[in-house]
């Protein structure tokens, strides 16, 4: 008992130094610095580079090209047998391609917008894992709160139950109970020292997983109880779904899913398309034989191209870019679906929490003026026993951790629900 009473201790010597750190600061860290969130931000910039590759395709290529030659013919003869005179010549050319692509059968447009639509589809999958990271920041932020609420609560709980045993054990001397009143008591405590223990091991894997979403935690930081982020929360169901029909991020995902899927379709059937190009081939040539000494030379290339069998590949494309578009459509139906049965349960659950947090407190107030009843009755010797005052002792101290449990569920609560219907993100909780 004096390692913890040197804990405390030490606990209340350290309050005037204390660091508190807000939600909203948590928050924006975990925003800025999480590396799921980063990797996701890579992404996105993938998306974007992809766009400029499919835009090359509507430009002209340019190729220079170079090679150098060398012939050293030891004997040259004729039909006849007679030998020729022998020139060894040493070849230079240079020559520059212009080449630009006049169709291709719409499948370069569909590619651009489909890599358009891409971009779009990046930057919604990085508020999806936005929201995650920001929900999973709450979550490790009120973690920490709750544990070390806990922790406090189960240390009331002992100092309570040490009183306690020390005044048994002098009304025992004076004949007031029994040993089996003792025993009682001392077997509070000893279960009251149990669960201290365990709520202070809770407290070092709530910041352990505190820092594993949003970053370290300074040794002499301390968590704000006082909430400084207040959820916006749409005041109405159907307000709420009308939100959630243009912010949800998983619809707004199927929605530009199955629209690639149709540019799919067009890019699939370009294959079957013919596909027109032309070129231009200037070209220089430095000691072209032994006849010719230079050479210059421009060539126009026109060429169209129609494929006719390719083994069924390119119907098999077809057909199979067809059937994924028919999926992705039915895929975006049930999201439809899904999204406001999703809202709607976030509803239903968020109002529940609110009376089963009320209900709570007044359980809370109920068993406090119960215990403070029965205390009095005990320490002045009015019929109450020793089994009762642990019994009310217990049902205090059981509502007291449910409030506890009960406070954060309706706080996370909220942000569920703002997840759900899409308005977890940096923009609407204002973080800097």
């Amino acid at each position: 008992m004096k390692k913890i009473l040197l804990y405390t201790t030490f606990l209340l010597s350290i309050c005037s130094h204390v660091i508190a750190v807000e939600l909203s600061k948590a928050l924006s860290e975990a925003f800025k610095n999480n590396p799921e969130l980063n990797a996701e931000r890579e992404n996105l910039k993938v998306s974007q580079e992809d766009l400029k590759v499919s835009k090359s395709e509507f430009l002209p290529s340019i190729t220079i090209t170079g090679t150098k030659s060398e012939e050293d013919t030891d004997k040259l003869t004729d039909r006849s047998g007679n030998n020729s005179a022998i020139d060894d010549v040493n070849t230079k050319k240079q020559t520059v391609t212009v080449e630009q692509k006049i169709f291709q059968g719409f499948g370069g447009v569909a590619d651009l917008q489909k890599n358009e639509i891409g971009i779009e589809l990046a930057k919604i999958k990085l508020i999806i894992k936005e929201q995650e990271v920001l929900f999973k920041a709450i979550e490790g932020f009120t973690g920490v709160l709750l544990a070390d609420q806990k922790f406090s609560i189960y240390e009331q709980n002992l100092n309570l139950l040490e009183r306690q045993v020390e005044t048994d054990r002098a009304r025992l001397e004076k004949g007031q109970i029994s040993i089996a009143d003792l025993a009682q008591s001392e077997s509070s405590l000893a279960g009251a020292e149990a669960k201290f223990i365990g709520a202070k091991n809770d407290v070092v894997t709530a910041k352990l997983i505190y820092e594993k979403v949003i970053g370290p935690l300074a040794v002499d930081a301390k968590l704000n109880k006082e909430i400084d982020i207040i959820p916006n929360i749409p005041e109405s169901l159907n307000k709420a779904l009308q939100i959630s029909n243009s912010k949800s991020p998983d619809l707004i995902v199927a929605k530009l899913e199955y629209e690639q899927s149709k540019k799919d379709v067009v890019i699939a059937r370009s294959e079957l398309s013919p596909s027109a190009s032309i070129s231009l081939e200037s070209s220089k040539t430095d000691d072209l034989s032994s006849t010719y000494d230079e050479q210059d030379k421009d060539t126009m290339t026109a060429k169209i191209t129609l494929p006719l069998f390719k083994g069924g590949k390119n119907y098999a494309n077809l057909s199979r870019s067809k059937n994924l578009n028919k999926r992705k459509r039915l895929l975006y139906d049930n999201a439809i679906k899904n999204n406001d049965s999703n809202v709607a349960s976030a509803w239903s659950k968020l109002q529940s929490s609110k009376r089963f947090l009320d209900s709570v407190r007044l359980q809370v107030k109920a068993a406090e003026i119960a215990n403070e009843g029965i205390t009095i009755e005990y320490e002045t010797g009015l019929g109450r026993t020793t089994l009762d005052l642990i019994q009310s002792n217990t049902l205090l101290l059981d509502a007291k951790i449910s409030l506890a449990d009960a406070e954060r569920d309706y706080l996370l609560t909220q942000f569920r629900f703002l997840r759900v219907v899409g308005l977890l993100t940096s923009n609407h909780l204002k973080l800097q």
